[in-house]
């Protein structure tokens, strides 16, 4: 059964460790997010578990690999049935949200394990609107766009990402994932003012807010998901929310995985934030 998510609703990235604790203790979650990826199988242990989870809890489905931004046609197979297998868990659970990488990575029918940036150009936007309206088509639905973390930036850019996905909206009616992290460690990276980026944003299209830690080297910051939400990106959230108003928020960790009580109190803190700029701002 799909379920409708409230404007304020909080919830965590669901990871296998963390599946038997969820199960057992049934925390007070709006919703729960998981890696579209991991459930492709027609059955199993993992499907299975996530059926279960779905009887407690809305479920959204956040997508790693449809590489929006390839322009190679030798992985356009592979990538068509990418898209087909994500259809098919999407008929399976019936999730309240669908989501996806402004991204590339495939290349000579090959996938790679990473989130790989491109030049925001006109003639990307082109071929990024065209493969963003194909999924939406196939889907049957609308689908949200993730700003990603990145560690080069490219001549040919013609337009900020915040920039690029605000066209993105207007000529595909998609919506957006804020991922408030990678908002931050790109501006610290590339030495940009994140609030002024946030404003090029189209407030309306914005459906949900990730949450998630990083790491801090001598070269950059990296968007690790190994730590807690640090302070500098609860500001920026909290700007976001003033902002945006309310937006379904989620605590996402990958690595270093906490027991699952920290992560609910992290989702916690979230609602708690929300409330209160909402109230601030009445």
């Amino acid at each position: 059964m799909k379920h409708a998510l409230a404007a304020d609703a909080a919830g965590i990235g669901l990871r296998a460790p963390h599946l038997r604790d969820l199960l057992e203790t049934r925390p007070a979650l709006d919703f729960v997010e998981v890696h579209s990826e991991n459930y492709f199988h027609a059955g199993g242990p993992a499907l299975a578990g996530l059926l279960q989870v779905r009887e407690h809890y809305p479920v959204s489905l956040h997508g790693v690999g449809l590489s929006l931004a390839s322009g190679d046609a030798a992985s356009t197979p592979m990538i068509d049935a990418h898209l087909e297998s994500l259809a098919a868990l999407v008929e399976r659970v019936e999730p309240v949200l669908v989501s996806e990488h402004l991204c590339w990575g495939a290349f000579g029918g090959h996938h790679f394990n990473d989130l790989l940036p491109f030049p925001y150009s006109t003639e990307a936007l082109a071929l990024v609107a065209a493969r963003v309206t194909r999924v939406q088509e196939r889907l049957g639905r609308r689908i949200l766009i993730e700003n990603i973390s990145a560690y080069v930036q490219f001549a040919g850019s013609e337009m900020s990402e915040c920039e690029f996905l605000a066209a993105l909206v207007a000529r595909t009616g998609c919506g957006l994932l804020l991922d408030v992290n990678n908002l931050y460690v790109n501006a610290c990276n590339f030495d940009f003012d994140p609030h002024a980026e946030l404003a090029r944003l189209p407030g309306e299209a914005v459906a949900e807010i990730h949450l998630a830690g990083h790491s801090v080297t001598e070269l950059c910051r990296i968007d690790t998901h190994d730590a807690p939400v640090c302070d500098a990106v609860w500001s920026l959230y909290e700007d976001a929310v003033v902002r945006l108003g309310p937006r379904p928020t989620l605590i996402e960790r990958d690595a270093k995985l906490p027991p699952l009580a920290e992560l609910v109190a992290e989702r916690d803190r979230a609602a708690l934030a929300m409330a209160r700029r909402c109230k601030e701002a009445a």
